[in-house]
């Protein structure tokens, strides 16, 4: 063989090659982004942070990820409400709440509302946190309290549902009010004053138990 033809031949080749290499590749590719969507739809959860969807698709968590979230992002498949958050287009608000600040719960007016303590509606989604803050994703407003770390580290009174840190009934009352002094309840009838008096030593405070002992006498 010349040395030209066998010069072309590798030139050839070596094209080939490139461009098989740059298939495969794509197809890599596609085939992840496929699979992080499949991965995202077939979860139960509906908002994520970029640590679990690195758990989910037991990947590491790395500006690929995040590039791949985005693709998704802006395809209109996934919601990006802040920086390193996700969500279903359909997603629980409740989810969305406990993944901005950690740790954090949901409690206060939220919690309060919806079991019939408090009447006034609002359709903010209330919790307790490390600090104070007011926010707005996706069309709903979002308010942390500030609260004690010994406090918001105590678990009693907190319950997890399906990946979600929520106080019961009662925590959320003592939390309010700790927090509030003169705040104002509608109904007691749901609260259970021993559950009450059990959670009471968690704020270690002489006014709360004060004002709690007044209110349940």
């Amino acid at each position: 063989m010349h040395k030209k033809q066998y010069n072309l031949l590798s030139a050839k080749v070596t094209k080939n090659v490139y461009f098989c290499s740059l298939i495969i590749r794509n197809n890599r590719m596609n085939s992840l982004q496929k699979n992080i969507m499949l991965t995202l739809t077939a979860s139960p959860r509906s908002a994520f942070n970029t640590k679990s969807v690195a758990l989910l698709l037991d990947e590491q968590r790395d500006i690929s990820l995040t590039k791949k979230l985005n693709y998704y992002v802006r395809k209109g498949f996934l919601l990006n409400p802040r920086k390193g958050i996700y969500a279903k287009r359909v997603h629980n608000p409740e989810e969305l709440a406990g993944l901005v600040f950690i740790p954090s719960y949901i409690s206060l007016e939220y919690v309060l509302q919806k079991e019939g303590v408090i009447f006034q509606f609002d359709s903010a989604v209330t919790s307790v946190s490390y600090l104070s803050r007011e926010i707005e994703m996706c069309g709903r407003n979002y308010r942390y309290r500030k609260i004690k770390k010994e406090i918001l580290y105590n678990m009693d009174g907190i319950e997890r549902r399906d990946n979600i840190n929520i106080a019961t009934t009662e925590r959320a009352l003592l939390d309010m009010m700790y927090l509030n002094a003169e705040c104002y309840f509608d109904n007691l009838n749901s609260v259970n004053k021993t559950k009450i008096m059990r959670l009471l030593p968690i704020y270690q405070s002489a006014k709360l138990s004060e004002r709690v002992n007044k209110m349940f006498k």
